[in-house]
């Protein structure tokens, strides 16, 4: 009886040690193995939320990276408000992590919480989005891709197609979410090439949020108040994936019709690349954990990094969307 007493005993502390590994009260999550010796490096990470499919693969791979490399990771999900970032940074800096990395909502209003991780001696690390402080200082990289760039092949696939028209082309754009880097830079990027040519004209531009549903929604008033569009530039897949519904739901065929440009290159959107839904995706690949776990690793040490660290990326036309679908990660 006294055997059996015991074992239940300790079956129920090995519950609660584990419930414990697994949550906190800031309704962050831990991933990377125990949080056992002083020699673990211990991240804390503040993503924008799961918005969107490419948001969903960047968070499981900075989770799977993070166990590969032996890294506690403590998560936390800002259901895209700023406040909610701000808040679990500040947790971070509470149980004094080794480092802070985080994909900022939105551009604008860090420097305060930056500089008291500063104060604390906790280095940043950005991913995926920037900020746009003067003080550079306040994190040590930026690890992402390059969304003017992004924009810019956007609009020069859009340039290519269009170059022995004469006649005017109504585009409309469905801007990620306002005040973020990815929709300021997607934008003026695409804007700078496309302007050289005074025929382009965006008819109408609106935040779709990132997301498919907001997407829809935004496209379906395009469509009723400019029944003349002749292309959907779109800054996220799932934005473009929501705006073929409306599409569809008001009796045009996506991709002829209208043409569709997107951003991201996920797995949904590249069947609807290969379905001839979209007709051009220029990629932004979520893949960023291993680099991240790297330079969280160097910066921890003490070690010289670059200050910006772009991911490399391609395009991708309805046949290269067929070939390389089968081997997609994400």
């Amino acid at each position: 009886m006294l055997k059996r007493i015991s074992a239940l005993i300790l079956a129920g502390a090995t519950a609660l040690t584990m419930a414990g590994c697994s949550s906190g009260d800031d309704g962050s999550t831990s991933a990377g193995g125990s949080s056992g010796g002083d020699d673990k490096l211990v991240m804390g990470f503040a993503q924008v939320g799961a918005e969107s499919g490419w948001r969903t693969a960047n968070t499981k791979d900075i989770q799977e990276s993070a166990k590969t490399a032996g890294v506690e990771l403590k998560f936390s999900d800002a259901q895209q408000k700023q406040e909610n970032q701000i808040k679990a940074i500040r947790s971070y800096i509470q149980q004094k992590v080794d480092v802070i990395a985080f994909s900022p909502v939105v551009e604008s209003g860090w420097d305060t919480v930056l500089k008291e991780a500063q104060n604390a001696k906790i280095p940043v690390i950005l991913t995926d989005r920037a900020v746009d402080s003067k003080d550079t200082s306040l994190y040590k990289t930026f690890l992402g891709s390059d969304f003017v760039e992004e924009g810019k092949k956007a609009g020069q696939w859009l340039v290519d197609q269009y170059k022995d028209s004469k006649d005017d082309v109504n585009i409309v754009q469905l801007e990620g979410t306002t005040g973020s880097a990815p929709a300021n830079d997607r934008k003026s990027g695409f804007q700078e090439i496309i302007s050289a040519d005074p025929k382009f004209k965006i008819i109408a531009s609106q935040s779709g949020d990132f997301t498919r549903a907001k997407g829809k929604e935004v496209m379906e008033a395009f469509l009723k108040s400019n029944p003349d569009i002749d292309v959907l530039y779109a800054h996220n897949d799932d934005m473009g994936l929501g705006a073929i519904e409306a599409i569809e739901g008001a009796g045009k065929v996506p991709g002829k019709d209208i043409k569709i440009i997107t951003v991201d290159a996920v797995h949904d959107g590249m069947q609807a690349l290969a379905d001839g839904k979209i007709n051009y995706i220029v990629e932004c690949s979520p893949l960023l954990g291993t680099q991240l776990m790297d330079l969280a690793k160097k910066v921890v040490k003490g070690e010289q990094v670059p200050q910006r660290v772009v991911t490399e990326e391609t395009t991708f036309t309805q046949e290269q969307a067929k070939e390389a679908l089968p081997n997609r990660k994400y």
